[in-house]
């Protein structure tokens, strides 16, 4: 382990000092190098920084190795590369690679398999060497070098959620589920509720079918006169059948039941809190994604279930209209810019659009997300002449996209290159759709995944700018969350309200447009919306 300061790599711990040490002379020296608010350096944060935060102690930065070559192995083209630190140690010294585990698990032994060595600091320093000359050798280091932070920053914050938990009440969730469902089936039935619908499907089709069997469902359905592709709510909810109804409510409340039910809550909350496993960067786009808990998919009728503890408030915050602000920074359009620097940018938008809110946003979306239906091909028509730095800017990551070449966003995040199964489409008679498709993802990628930066960037300034009793307990996509005592609400706000303002700075300097985070104190996160 190191800390980086000064720009040079200073070895600070013992080298046989492993991840998992957490004596109290090893916690005494990280902590009096804390005091010198160094930015540590480790292999992987998932495994570095979880037995410190169980020994109580927490790091101000750090320079992830495991992301940054991620990071960095997208950026030269060799995107899907094994990103671990030994596999960049490997590719120094020409030996072969190791593959990606999955995470600490994989580190850990197998029956037949010994523990995955560890680099020692020498090499790792070797590693970080080498990470620090690439980013030196890219066109916009700067930028990317703030890249790497907001993402390393991002890992300390998702380990630190994953510590601190996000308020749960077992007894709340079990009232509301048995409010839905009926009381907790014993294993292996179904809750009573859930049970009736499905009796009511099957007399509905006049025989028994089983709600959950697609195969079922189809032949049922078949049988009926009513052939069906799949067994999605959109397409059911387009058939004319006594079926349908009952059908619906049992796919909504078994969704309910599978992936937020008491089996769930027993996996996942402990001692009144909600513990996921958060992926940063688990999306091709940097946008977190999550290995287990579901954290990112919390339906809205169970956030009252998460309250606040006794003499505490839940601080939820998030960026309006985040993507469409992000346009307009990036392609410096001085007309989207100003409406950009009002609260509401679709009203800000309406006058160009005949006054209407909803055409302003309907075109902003068309453009980012490559919009072609309906009044979309009007709207984007006013959109090309009123704000062409805007038009044109997402215009072009599409045309890059069409032709198979990488897009990045503003610090630097690359997409994935297209796959050999696109190559092939591309040649044949489909070629002229499937480069459309591709042309829309690299449209939305530039956006989306500056986004993200913006919003890791928001992280990593909120995460120092909180009081210490204060904790980000949920992060997802441009909303946080923020447990805290009832007296620091208005602080933990202020802090909102100025790292927003910081991030924005930091990604595009002085600009016009404004990043507004809307937050308020609550007792139970439903309150928040």
């Amino acid at each position: 382990m190191y800390a980086l300061m000064a720009g040079e790599a200073i070895r600070t711990l013992p080298e046989e000092s492993g991840p998992a040490e957490t004596g109290a002379a090893f916690l005494e020296r990280v902590e009096a190098v804390e005091r010198a608010h160094p930015r540590w350096v480790w292999a992987d944060t998932r495994e570095s920084y979880p037995p410190l935060l169980s020994a109580g102690r927490r790091v101000s930065r750090c320079h992830d190795i495991t992301l940054t070559e991620n990071l960095l192995l997208a950026h030269e083209g060799r995107y899907g590369e094994a990103r671990s630190a030994e596999a960049a140690h490997a590719r120094l010294r020409g030996l072969p690679v190791p593959d990606d585990g999955d995470g600490p698990a994989a580190r850990q032994d197998t029956l037949f398999e010994p523990e995955r060595r560890r680099l020692d600091t020498d090499e790792l320093a070797e590693v970080l060497d080498d990470q620090l000359r690439r980013i030196d050798a890219l066109p916009e280091p700067g930028r990317f070098r703030l890249l790497v932070a907001a993402e390393s920053a991002g890992a300390l914050v998702a380990a630190e959620m994953a510590r601190d938990g996000m308020p749960w009440r077992r007894d709340v969730h079990d009232a509301l589920l048995t409010e839905m469902l009926g009381p907790r089936p014993v294993h292996g039935m179904r809750p009573v509720k859930l049970q009736a619908l499905a009796d009511e499907v099957s007399a509905a089709f006049g025989h028994p079918v089983n709600p959950d069997s697609v195969q079922q469902l189809v032949k049922a359905f078949k049988g009926a006169g009513l052939a069906i592709k799949s067994t999605r709510s959109e397409e059911i909810k387009q058939l004319d059948h006594p079926s349908v109804r009952p059908l619906l409510a049992y796919k909504e409340l078994a969704r309910l039941y599978s992936f937020h039910g008491w089996v769930w809550a027993d996996q996942w909350v402990h001692d009144g809190r909600f513990r996921p496993e958060y992926v940063v960067g688990g999306v091709v786009s940097g946008r977190w994604a999550t290995s287990g808990g579901g954290a990112l998919q919390i339906p809205k009728v169970m956030r009252k279930v998460v309250v606040a503890d006794d003499g505490w408030t839940l601080v939820v915050a998030d960026a309006a209209q985040l993507e469409p602000r992000v346009l307009a920074a990036m392609a410096g359009d001085v007309g989207l810019a100003r409406a950009a620097g009002e609260i509401d940018l679709y009203s800000a938008l309406a006058k160009s659009f005949g006054g209407e809110r909803d055409q302003a946003k309907l075109a902003m979306l068309s453009a980012m997300y490559g919009g072609t239906s309906g009044d979309a091909p009007k709207l984007l028509a006013v959109m090309r002449q009123r704000f062409p730095k805007a038009y044109h800017f997402v215009e072009d990551a599409a045309k890059a996209g069409e032709e198979g070449k990488l897009v990045r966003s503003w610090l630097g995040r690359t997409s994935p290159p297209p796959s050999q199964r696109w190559r092939d489409l591309v040649t044949g008679p489909d070629g002229a759709r499937a480069a459309r498709d591709r042309g829309r993802f690299t449209r939305n990628f530039v956006v989306q995944a500056t986004a993200a930066e913006w919003a890791l960037a928001l992280l990593a300034v909120l995460r120092g700018r909180l009081p210490s009793a204060a904790r980000l307990v949920f992060f997802q996509h441009d909303e946080v969350m923020v447990h805290c005592p009832q007296p620091l609400a208005d602080e933990v706000m202020a802090a909102v309200t100025a790292s927003a303002a910081e991030a924005s700075r930091l990604l595009f300097g002085q600009t016009p447009v404004r990043f507004p985070m809307e937050s308020v104190a609550v007792p139970i996160y439903s309150d928040a919306k």
